[in-house]
Formats: C-alpha cells, structure tokens, sequence
C-alpha cells in the first residue's frame, strides 16, 4: 500500500477528505492508500531526521531485524529501536516479533510498498 506525507497542516486533511467524500458520492474508484498530514514542513523534518532516513533506506531494501539495522548502521540498538518505534507510529515503517529458532523472538523491521512526500512551504 502506498504511504503518503503531507505537510499542509489540517486545511489539507480536509481537503483530501471531501475530495474522497465526493468520490464515493458519485461513484468513483479511488486508488487505496495511507497518509500522514504534519502541521508544517518543520514537523516533518523533526521526525523524518537524517538518522531515520539512513534507517528508512536500509529498511526499504530488505526486511531487517533491529539488531542487524543498528549493526548495519553503526548505531545503538537501543538508538535503533527507539528511532523504528517513532517511524512506526507514522506508519513510515511496520516491525513485527518473528520467532527466531533456537533464539526466542526478534523484532523484524520493514517498510511499505512506497511513499511519496507532499511538501508545501
């Protein structure tokens, strides 16, 4: 599914919502698709850091536990994990527990299908 960032603030976020009210009321299709809208474009960057970025990269290859990104890019996994959970609740990157044989669990990280950014300044 695509992943769409917007930073037009909640102006925009009720803009998209008529323009898809007024789609389905007259019937039709809209492709399937989530979106994030930030305030500003200064809120964007405070989550989207080149740090996070560097992780979304990594990410966005393969899927990759927590462990292995933070080897991956020379970071902290506790720095990782806490920067994968930030990413998460946007909706950026999706983790889930896999088991691991012989190992327990392990958290797995990876991204959706593509994003697109929307930025208005």
């Amino acid at each position: 599914m695509k992943l769409k960032i917007y930073t037009d603030g909640f102006d925009g976020f009720v803009k998209r919502g008529r323009e898809r009210a007024r789609a389905i009321t007259n019937g039709r299709p809209f492709p399937a698709s989530r979106g994030v809208t930030f305030e500003s474009p200064a809120e964007m960057v405070r989550l989207l850091t080149p740090a996070r970025l560097d992780l979304f990269a990594v990410v966005k290859k393969q899927t990759v536990s927590i462990r292995d990104l933070a080897a991956a890019l020379g970071r902290d996994v506790s720095a990782v994990r806490r920067d994968v959970s930030a990413l998460e609740k946007f909706g950026i990157v999706q983790s889930k527990h896999v088991v691991n044989p012989g190992h327990g669990r392990v958290r797995v990280v990876s991204a959706p299908a593509s994003i697109s950014i929307s930025a208005e300044l």
